[in-house]
This record gives C-alpha cells, structure tokens and sequence, in this order.
C-alpha cells in the first residue's frame, strides 16, 4: 500500500495548483457568451473544468482560451464489474485519453458511480455498493483506465493525466455494508488515484443516512472527514441543491408520505447554492489534512450566466486566499506538465468467485432500485445503508426521469404520444416496459438515444398501428440531435 500511495504522490507533485474554478458544460450555457461575460464582470476563474462533449467543441473551447482547462469525464463506470476487460470500456478510456490531450488536462474526474447497471439504464447516476469487494473492483477498474492514460496521453513535460475519482451523491437512499468514509479509503489503498470531494453530494450522505436523525451536521462533518482520505483529495467541487421536478410537481398524498426533517434536496446543478454548502466548505478546508488541494470549483452546468458571476464573485472574496496568486486565471499552458512518470502497472484479471459475487449483487441492485424487487440482504440491512427514501425514488424520481429527464417523451413524439393517448394507452405504462428486461449498451452511453430506442420497441409492441408514425419521428430527433452536437460554438459577445 505504501508503494501506491508513494506512486500517487508521485503523480500528483506533477499537476500544478489550479486555484479557483468552475466546472462547466460547453453549450449550457455556451462557453464563449459565459467567458465574454465574466470578463465583463472582472470575475474570471483561474481555471474551468470542462464536462466530456464532441471533440471538435473541446478542440474550439481549447482555441478560443488559454485558461487552464480540467476534463469531467462521463461513461467510464468503474464501478461496474468486470468493466476492466470489456472492449467498450477500454474504447471509453481511449476517447477520454484523446479528450485529455485536446485539452491539455492534468487530470481526468469521474463519478464513482454509473447510469448503466446489469443491463439496466438510468438517467442520473447512482452510487456504487458501498462493500469491500466493490471498493476493490472500482480500484482494479481505475488501474486499466490510468495504464491507458499513461500509454495513449501525455502532457508538456511528459506527464500523464491524473484519474481522480469523485464522490457521488446519494438520491434518496444508500446500499452498503460499510461507512462511505472507509470506501473511499479502501479504494485509494488499492488505487493510486486522486479524489474530488462534492460538498453538496456531501450534504446529501448526511440526509439520505440516518446521520441527520442522530447528529448536528457539525459533527458528522468531523467524524467524515475524521475517516475520508482527505491527503487524496485533489479537488473540492460546490454546486446547487434544490426539491427535485418529481417531488414538486406530484405532491405527497397524504401527510404521512411527506418526508420529514430536513429538505429533500438532490444534486442539482441550476439551482443556486444554499449557505449550507458555503459553511460546510468553511469547516473542510480548515482542517489541516488537505495537502494535495489544487482546485477548488463551483459546479455551474446549466445554470443562468448572471447567476454564475454573482456566485463566483462571493466565492473569490471567500476562498482567493486559499491560493495565493490562483484566484484569478495566471498561468500559461506551458507550465503544465513535469517529468515522465513510469506507466500505471496493471493486469487484467480474470473473473473470480468474488468478483462474480459483486456482479449478482448489482444485479439484485438494480432490480431493487427499478422497483422490481424489495430491498433484501446485507447492502440494504446493514447499519451503513438506509432504504427510508427508496420509495420516493420508485414513485417519484425514477418515473419522472424515464418521462421526462434528458427529452420529454410527449415533446419528443408528439404524434405518436397523441395516437396513443386515442388508444387510451398511458405514457406511465412505459415505465414499466423500460424495466421489464435487462439490455446491453453496446456503444457510448447516450441516454437521449438509448430512449429514442426503447420507445420505439414500445410503440411496436403495445401500438403496431403507431410503428411508422414513431419511426418518422425518431429520425426527426436523431437528424437535430446530430445538427446540434456538432453546431460550431457560438460568436463571443452576445448578451446572455
């Protein structure tokens, strides 16, 4: 364990302090309008974390700034077993290896977490199972994903990018046999990967645990970050919370089904950030065990451009000091980089009884989390799991986002949707159809496509009549889909 951890320093003494940042998508809001208006503002980052899009818009991001640009990736589920040895995994790894070195990025954050479980899709992520055997297959998988990062990507100077794995959110519940804490350390001992630390995603274990019901957040911040890695911690991300859509717009029944306690916030980057997150950040970035921070980002995808200066100027008066001379963008790209480091040594295993056991119980997982199955075993019995907001997951959420998450299905097949209302054939049964089997994904995941797909199976088996209608409109929707993926970015300047 000491020649991982020596290995991990090793790797992170070659990426240079970002200072403060903001996590960003390319398009919402535009990349080029959002930088022209922070320039505007006279409240410009140090460097922006810029989320996995086409390649040809990270190549226009990548000449249009000479900002410091970081890679948020998307669609390496490493906490998938078995991942390590699927030819579309290590296809996942190559694209982000190239998306890294478009950008020139020193590191490369994923999600501890994935939308595709045994066949199963989802829109959002959900957490891995938070066990041992879990905690070692992530690691094996970040080893494969870091050995083709060394091979297929260097930086100036010969560097590779840093894996750093970010700590997911919980949405309603948590499965697992041990502490989150002690995931992430059983992780990093197996793995000489960096961490991102989600002070909102954070906030989200302390609701969706039963820690809110037994201690201040005050204390349970101590004891977490009494546990965490934190000397793995490479960077801190802050981003909004709100009462998600479904939970809005379908109110509780009764009284008794509303939640209790505290607000049934999830991870929502358009919303505004509430203090909470602000005071829990003041209470991480005061302990001394944080000797591996280079970034420090608002996450900011999605959310208004006014509101994105407004926040950004608070969080530079707060947090500038933390990075003397980083608050404000300073340096060029040719300080990235440092000496060639020895590749990540890596094996591919093959599938063992335990890594057959991890498999069985994602399985179980994703039945559970479909609605399909009740919570039953040690990940969801355990003291370190918490199944009290499941339900609102299968009633609420889990509908709203196959209806209406990433594409609303009435907007999307307008004419199909109104020939089978004429049948008298509920949108909801579609819920219940997505569910019914397990599917590969044999491509890049891509939500949008995968329920452009699924519908039309659906309008073949319980409409036939509607099939034609259907397929028209499908072609319509890839056909804009396409257009608007590869649309040049836009013209700086222009209003928000």
């Amino acid at each position: 364990m000491n020649s991982l951890h020596h290995e991990y320093t090793r790797r992170v003494d070659q990426v240079p302090v970002q200072g403060l940042g903001l996590s960003v998508d390319v398009y919402s809001p535009d990349i080029v309008n959002l930088l022209a208006y922070l320039r505007r503002r006279q409240a410009f980052p140090a460097y922006l974390e810029v989320f996995r899009a086409a390649s040809t818009a990270l190549a226009a991001v990548r000449r249009h700034t000479d900002l410091p640009l970081t890679y948020h990736g998307e669609g390496l589920w490493v906490t998938q077993p078995g991942a390590e040895r699927e030819a579309l995994f290590q296809q996942e790894a190559s694209a982000a290896a190239a998306q890294l070195a478009l950008l020139h990025s020193v590191w490369s954050n994923h999600e501890c977490a994935t939308k595709h479980i045994a066949g199963y899709s989802f829109g959002t992520y959900l957490p891995p199972l938070y066990t041992p055997a879990s905690a070692a297959v992530v690691a094996a998988n970040i080893r494969a994903v870091q050995a083709i990062f060394d091979r297929e990507c260097r930086l100036h100077g010969g560097s590779s990018p840093l894996f750093l794995l970010e700590m997911p959110p919980l949405t309603y519940f948590v499965a697992g046999t041990v502490p989150i804490p002690e995931f992430f350390r059983q992780v990093t001992e197996q793995a000489s990967c960096g961490l991102v630390l989600d002070v909102g995603h954070l906030w989200t274990v302390y609701r969706y645990s039963t820690a809110w019901q037994t201690v201040s957040l005050t204390a349970f911040l101590d004891r977490f970050l009494s546990e965490f890695p934190l000397e793995r911690v490479v960077e801190i991300h802050v981003a909004g919370l709100s009462v998600h859509e479904s939970m809005v717009e379908t109110p509780m029944r009764s009284p008794a089904e509303r939640p209790p306690g505290l607000p049934v916030w999830t991870d929502a980057h358009a919303a505004p950030i509430p203090p909470v997150l602000f005071e829990m950040l003041d209470q991480i970035v005061s302990v001394p065990r944080l000797p591996h921070l280079k970034g420090l980002a608002l996450e900011v995808d999605t959310k208004p451009i006014e509101l994105i200066a407004d926040e950004y100027e608070g969080f530079a008066r707060q947090y500038g000091t933390l990075f003397p001379g980083r608050a404000q963008a300073s340096a060029s790209l040719e300080a990235i980089g440092g000496e060639r480091l020895d590749a990540e040594t890596t094996s591919r295993r093959e599938a063992g009884p335990e890594e057959d056991s991890v498999r069985r119980a994602y399985e179980h997982y994703a039945r559970v989390v479909s609605g399909q199955v009740a919570p039953a075993g040690p990940e969801w019995t355990s003291p370190a799991a918490c199944s009290e907001g499941l339900p609102w997951y299968h009633t609420s959420y889990l509908p709203y986002e196959i209806l209406h998450w990433g594409g609303e299905i009435g907007a999307m097949f307008p004419e199909t949707c109104r020939g089978l209302a004429a049948q008298q054939i509920s949108l909801e049964t579609f819920v219940a159809y997505w569910f019914r089997e397990p599917r590969p994904v044999e491509s890049s995941y891509d939500f949008f496509e995968i329920k452009i797909d699924r519908f039309l199976e659906f309008v073949s088996e319980v409409a036939p009549d509607s099939r034609a209608i259907a397929r028209r409109e499908a072609e319509e929707l890839r056909a804009a889909y396409r257009s608007a993926n590869e649309a040049p970015l836009p013209v700086a300047g222009q209003q928000p």
